[in-house]
């Protein structure tokens, strides 16, 4: 595939917003633990087997080349190799500073510098010269906007579908504000409607019970209604998905519950991981969930519950595999010559 080599203005930002070194820290601040076994090691299933394909090299190659920046590589993505492989990766945007606090995340809280309008544009063309075949977009809260970054969310999926129209999109937005207020948030919701992405998530992150700790600035009932509004303004077409994280104290009960209140939301797809803590200012690891439980939680949901697909794993994280849950969704497929799709 012929391509252009993107033009990036005279000092504009790269499309990371994860430094690899996380100076600054604003958040909820729990006791640390010790996140190693009793020997230093973390159990065998968190081991990542390293997968260098012609693929993976080629979109790293690509991404040096163009001074680029992913969420993958900054947040050091234990699946990497396997997404680039597939030609799939993510891109933050909306500034480096989050306007909300989560005590998981790695992302710095502060008030954000500025508001990057060409963004959209170096993104599309990014992913036009990675020859990506599935672009997941997510971005930090933007509170002091009156949309909430829905525009600048809207803006890269049409930027994208002008370049690559083959290229599968997903969107991992905030809530737009529509914990605080629905209304607005409902009105900026409908801006990503008009673009149609192939897949909406937002993600839920934890359970009602440790909601208020977790995500102080989110709420869980208006979560799983902004959900529900997604489903219900979105075409069948579109799937909508969210995220589980496991390890901050939840129990198992928990889990399924908050899968079920997900489902009955209207929620299509869904992924589960496990939380590692990066840095003694997060959260504390409450345990280590073995493969076998994350495997019960992916039958539950698919047998049980009838999600389209749940992605379910230590290693899991809210961007893996997402062209296939984007398969399994029936919201998009490859085409041929993409990894996965039809051959001649």
């Amino acid at each position: 595939m012929s391509v252009t080599q993107p033009i990036v203005p005279p000092g504009a930002r790269t499309l990371a917003v994860l430094p690899r070194e996380q100076v600054k820290r604003a958040g909820v601040v729990r006791p640390s633990i010790d996140t190693s076994l009793h020997d230093g090691r973390k159990p065998p299933w968190l081991k990542v087997k390293l997968s260098t394909g012609e693929n993976f090299r080629d979109v790293t190659r690509l991404m040096e080349d163009l001074s680029l920046n992913t969420v993958c590589a900054q947040a050091a993505c234990p699946n990497i190799h396997e997404c680039w492989e597939m030609r799939e990766a993510t891109f933050l945007i909306g500034g480096e500073d989050c306007t909300r606090r989560c005590g998981f995340c790695q992302i710095q809280t502060g008030k954000p510098a500025g508001y990057d309008r060409d963004e959209p544009r170096r993104v599309a063309e990014a992913v036009e010269h990675l020859g990506l075949r599935f672009a997941v977009v997510t971005m930090v809260a933007r509170d002091d906007l009156e949309d909430g970054g829905a525009w600048l969310v809207a803006e890269t999926i049409r930027q994208i579908r002008a370049r690559t129209p083959e290229v599968g999109v997903e969107v991992l937005p905030s809530d737009f504000g529509y914990g605080r207020d629905p209304e607005a948030g409902a009105r900026a919701l409908e801006q990503v409607l008009e673009a149609l992405p192939d897949v909406f998530a937002f993600n839920l992150e934890t359970t009602r019970r440790l909601f208020p700790v977790v995500r102080p600035s989110f709420d869980y009932d208006r979560g799983l209604a902004f959900l529900a509004l997604a489903r219900e303004r979105f075409p069948r077409t579109t799937a909508v998905k969210s995220n589980l994280i496991a390890g901050m104290g939840e129990t198992d009960d928990e889990l399924r519950e908050c899968m079920r209140d997900l489902r009955a939301a209207g929620v299509d797809t869904l992924t589960i991981g496990q939380y590692l803590q990066p840095s003694a200012q997060h959260l504390a690891l409450d345990r280590y969930v073995t493969p076998e439980v994350f495997a019960a939680l992916r039958t539950y949901g698919e047998q049980e519950l009838g999600f389209a697909h749940v992605e379910a794993g230590p290693l899991v994280r809210s961007s893996y595999h997402a062209g296939q849950q984007a398969i399994d969704a029936q919201a998009w497929a490859p085409s041929a010559g993409q990894p996965g799709g039809p051959t001649a």
